[in-house]
C-alpha cells in the first residue's frame, strides 16, 4: 500500500511565512492602541492630561514615521524575517524601560523609540508576507496587524484591575516575546535584492501617494478613532471600561475579516478594486458620523456604528498594499513604507487633536464628526483603477 502523500514542502513553508509574518503584524500593532482604553488612568498615573496621554501615542508614531521607507529599504537588502527578529527584540526593550517609572518624560521618549521598532516590524511583515506569493496572504497579514490594534482596545481595559498603569506595556512585552519564538521558527522568507540608490522617482511618484490617501482613511482615521473610542463611549455614553472596550474595539478588531476578505473578493474580480474603495470610505464616514451624533449612545447602536467603521476600514488593504508592490517591483519594501507613511502622518497629527476634542462641548463628538468629514473627503483622492492589484 502506497504511503499517502503529505502536503508539499512549499504549501508547508507558505503556511510558516504567513504565521511568522502575522505574529510579527500582531505584535507589534498591539502598541499602536494600547494606551486609548485606559486614558484616564494613564492621565492620573502620569498626573497629565489627555491630551498628553494621546502625545505617548503621537510619539510612537512619529518613530513609527520616521522609520517607513528607511525600514523598507534595509529589509530590501538585508530580509524581512532578519529586520523583524530585530525589530521585536527592540519593541521588547522599550516596553520594559516603560514598566519602570509613569513620568511622563520618560513615555514620551521611550514610545518614541518603540515606534522605530513597530515601523520597521510592519513593513517587514508586509515583506515577508510577500513570500507566500498571493493577494490573500497580504489580507491575512493585514488582518493581524489591525486585530493587533482591536484586541489591544478589548483586552487591556479588561486587564486595568491587576495590572495598572502597567498593563499596555506588560502585555506588549509578553507578545513581543511570543511572536519573536514563531518568527525565529519560520522559513527565510522572500530573498535579498541588491541594494539600489533611492531616488527621486519613488518618492515623488504620485502613484503610490493616492495609494496612501486611501490608506490614510481606512488605517489612519481608524486608529485615531480607535484610540479614543473607549473614551468617547465612557465619558459620553456612561459605560464601565469593559463595555465600551468591547463594542469600541470593533473600530479595528472587524480589520481582522475584512482584510483578508478584500484579497479574497478581488482574487476573482480585480476591477471591482475602485469600487470597493468607494463604499469602504462612505461606509466608514457613516459609522463613524453615528458615534459622533446620538450622546448617549446606545450600546444597540454603538455596537453596529463601531462594526461598520472597521469592516470598511479592512476591506481596501490588499489592493492597496499589493499595488504599492506590484507598481514599485524595484522597491517595493519602500513603496509600502512611503503608502504606509502617508496613513502614519494623519495618525500623527489627529491622535492627539481628537484627544484636545475632549475638553470642548460635546465630550469628543466634534472630534469624531470630523473623523466623519475627512472619510468621505478621501473620495477626492481615489487612485485609478490600473494602480490597484
Amino acid at each position: 500500500m502506497r504511503a499517502k502523500p503529505s502536503a508539499s514542502p512549499a504549501g508547508s513553508g507558505n503556511a510558516r511565512i504567513l504565521a511568522g509574518s502575522c505574529a510579527l503584524a500582531f505584535a507589534a500593532a498591539w502598541n499602536i492602541a494600547n494606551l486609548g482604553p485606559i486614558a484616564d488612568r494613564l492621565s492620573s498615573a502620569y498626573g497629565v492630561g489627555l491630551a498628553t496621554v494621546g502625545l505617548f501615542t503621537t510619539t510612537l508614531f512619529l518613530g513609527h514615521l520616521l522609520v517607513q521607507v528607511p525600514g523598507g529599504r534595509a529589509i530590501d537588502a538585508l530580509g524581512a524575517r532578519r529586520v523583524g527578529l530585530v525589530s521585536l527584540g527592540w519593541i521588547a526593550a522599550c516596553n520594559g524601560l516603560l514598566l519602570t517609572s509613569p513620568r511622563p518624560w520618560l513615555a514620551l521618549f521611550v514610545r518614541a523609540l518603540a515606534g522605530l521598532g513597530t515601523g520597521a516590524a510592519f513593513v517587514a511583515a508586509s515583506d515577508y508576507a510577500r513570500g507566500a506569493g498571493t493577494q490573500l496572504a497580504q489580507g491575512l497579514f493585514g488582518g493581524a496587524s489591525i486585530g493587533g490594534s482591536g484586541l489591544a482596545v478589548a483586552i487591556v481595559p479588561q486587564l486595568d484591575g491587576r495590572l495598572a498603569w502597567r498593563s499596555p506595556y506588560w502585555t506588549a512585552l509578553v507578545l513581543a516575546g511570543a511572536a519573536a519564538l514563531v518568527l525565529a521558527g519560520s522559513p527565510r522568507g522572500p530573498g535579498r535584492r541588491r541594494a539600489r540608490r533611492l531616488g527621486a522617482g519613488l518618492l515623488s511618484d504620485r502613484r503610490l501617494y493616492r495609494l496612501g490617501a486611501t490608506h490614510a482613511a481606512t488605517f489612519g482615521l481608524s486608529i485615531v478613532a480607535g484610540n479614543w473610542v473607549v473614551t468617547l463611549l465612557s465619558r459620553g455614553s456612561g459605560y464601565g471600561g469593559g463595555r465600551a472596550g468591547a463594542a469600541g474595539s470593533l473600530v479595528l478588531v472587524a480589520g481582522l475579516l475584512t482584510r483578508p476578505l478584500g484579497g479574497i473578493l478581488l482574487r476573482g474580480r480585480p476591477a471591482a478594486a475602485r469600487a470597493l474603495i468607494v463604499w469602504s470610505l462612505l461606509a466608514g464616514a457613516l459609522g463613524t458620523a453615528l458615534l459622533a451624533a446620538v450622546s448617549p449612545i446606545p450600546l444597540a447602536l454603538a455596537v453596529p456604528a463601531a462594526l461598520v467603521v472597521g469592516l470598511a476600514a479592512g476591506l481596501p488593504f490588499a489592493p492597496l498594499f499589493g499595488g504599492a508592490q506590484h507598481l514599485r517591483t524595484d522597491a517595493p519594501g519602500a513603496a509600502v513604507g512611503l503608502v504606509n507613511a502617508v496613513a502614519l502622518l494623519v495618525i500623527v497629527a489627529g491622535t492627539p487633536l481628537t484627544g484636545l476634542t475632549f475638553s470642548l462641548p460635546g465630550d469628543g463628538r466634534i472630534g469624531f464628526g470630523i473623523l466623519a468629514a475627512l472619510w468621505a473627503l478621501a473620495l477626492l483622492a481615489l487612485p485609478r483603477q490600473d494602480d490597484l492589484l
